[in-house]
C-alpha cells in the first residue's frame, strides 16, 4: 500500500462562500468536469491546494484505498490522526469534539456511499485550511451521489448523503475529465 502523503497548499484565498443547499445543482454530474452539490463551485480544484472557492489548504494528506480491505475504518483512522496532528483532537470542549465527530462521521458516509456504489474508493485526500477542512473521496464510479428521502425512517440505508448534506458547509461531484470516476467532496468548518 501506497503510503500518505502530506503536501502544503500555496493559493491565495478569494471572496465567497457557499450559500448552502440548492435542489439545482444536487441532481447529477454527467459530463466529464461538470461540479454538482449543494452550490455552485467556481472551480473543480481539489484539495491539492485549494478549495474551490479559492481558500488556501496548509496541510493535505492522502490515502491509497484501491483494494483495501477494511477501507471505512481505516479511512477514519486517517482522518482521526490528521486531526490530531492538527490539533482537533483531543478536544477540550463539546464544540471541537462535536467538530472532529462531525468530520469522522462524513468520511464514513463518504467512503460507505463509494464501497456500495461505485466498486470502492480509490483515495481518500483531506485538506486542512484556516476555513475549512476538506475531504475527497475519489472513485471509478459512474453514479452521482444525491440525499433522498429515506425509504423509510428507523430502516437501514438511504441517510449517508442526507447526513453529508445537513454536516457540510458544502459539497459537490467532480467527474474526472480524462475519462470515467469521479470526486465526491465535503467541506466542513474548523472547531471554534
Amino acid at each position: 500500500m501506497e503510503q500518505p502523503s502530506d503536501h502544503s497548499g500555496t493559493s491565495a484565498p478569494s471572496e465567497g462562500a457557499s450559500t448552502g443547499p440548492s435542489a439545482a445543482h444536487a441532481a447529477s454530474a454527467d459530463e466529464p468536469g461538470q461540479v454538482v452539490g449543494r452550490a455552485e463551485r467556481e472551480s473543480g480544484e481539489s484539495v491539492r491546494g485549494e478549495t474551490g472557492k479559492g481558500r488556501p489548504m496548509r496541510q493535505v494528506r492522502r490515502l491509497r484505498l484501491v483494494g483495501v480491505s477494511g477501507a471505512v475504518p481505516r479511512a477514519r483512522d486517517f482522518v482521526r490522526q490528521a486531526l490530531q496532528d492538527w490539533g482537533w483532537l483531543p478536544a477540550s470542549t463539546g464544540d471541537q469534539r462535536a467538530a472532529a465527530e462531525d468530520v469522522l462521521l462524513v468520511v464514513s458516509e463518504l467512503v460507505t456511499n463509494a464501497c456500495l456504489h461505485a466498486d470502492g474508493p480509490e483515495e481518500l485526500r483531506v485538506g486542512s485550511g484556516a476555513e475549512v477542512l476538506r475531504l475527497e473521496i475519489v472513485d471509478q464510479g459512474s453514479g452521482s451521489p444525491a440525499p433522498r428521502t429515506p425509504h423509510r425512517a428507523g430502516r437501514p440505508g438511504g441517510h449517508g448523503m442526507f447526513i453529508v448534506q445537513r454536516l457540510c458547509l458544502d459539497w459537490g461531484v467532480v467527474r474526472n475529465p480524462e475519462g470515467m470516476g469521479k470526486t465526491v467532496w465535503a467541506e466542513l468548518a474548523p472547531p471554534s
